[in-house]
């Protein structure tokens, strides 16, 4: 087993343990969807109308929740440190981080969109659609929080201000996200432009995030 292998295990184990990332994340998302209908009254048109971009606003905000402790625990440790002097480059310890994080937060939220989907009267054959949009969206949001959450870690307060340094940056992920679940559930615009942009910008935060992720918390070394 590899050094960037072992941490991306060590990582969900330690969410799953503490209860934290996976568990709080799904039940956020569920909390805040389910209250959607109490908001918007029994309109059903209203609400398969609205559905997919309200999934998409609850699936970026549960993904920021636990962002702020992504490294914040092993800085209190000291174990962020030793990652540090480790082996393995830092660039690839915040990607194999990013990575534990999205499986364990992320993931869990597009297994349950279906299921809340229905208390949207979406219907279920676009609800595959608004989950394909969520996997492939999803690791642009992990990947930009990473940066938030390496420039706030030796920060009072940081993950309030995590969260006013990333949902700028997620907007763009949040109108091609919205934009292609719409695209496929009522058109006319097609599903591919928006869906191909949402990939490329997954691809994008993939590559650049760890590099300024690492350089952050390199800076806040010194």
């Amino acid at each position: 087993m590899t050094a960037f292998t072992a941490l991306i295990l060590r990582d969900m184990r330690l969410s799953v343990r503490v209860g934290g990332g996976a568990l709080m994340g799904a039940l956020f998302y569920f909390v805040v969807v389910s209250m959607i209908p109490f908001a918007i009254g029994p309109d059903l048109n209203l609400l398969a109308r609205i559905g997919p971009a309200m999934l998409w606003i609850g699936a970026l905000l549960s993904t920021l929740l636990a962002l702020d402790r992504l490294f914040a625990s092993d800085h209190d440790d000291g174990s962020l440190d030793l990652l540090t002097m480790s082996s393995l480059p830092l660039e690839l310890t915040v990607a194999a981080k990013a990575i534990a994080h999205w499986l364990t937060t992320a993931l869990p939220l597009i297994v349950i969109t279906p299921v809340l989907g229905l208390m949207l009267n979406v219907e279920l054959t676009a609800m595959g659609y608004v989950a394909l949009t969520l996997l492939a969206g999803t690791p642009s949001l992990t990947f930009i929080g990473l940066i938030g959450a390496a420039l706030s870690v030796t920060l009072r307060r940081g993950g309030l201000l995590m969260a006013i340094l990333v949902l700028p940056l997620t907007v763009p992920v949040l109108i091609f996200g919205v934009a292609a679940a719409n695209a496929a559930i009522v058109g006319p615009a097609p599903f591919g432009p928006p869906f191909t942009i949402l990939c490329a910008l997954s691809l994008a935060s993939f590559v650049l995030g760890p590099f300024a992720a690492a350089a952050a918390l390199r800076q806040g070394q010194e």
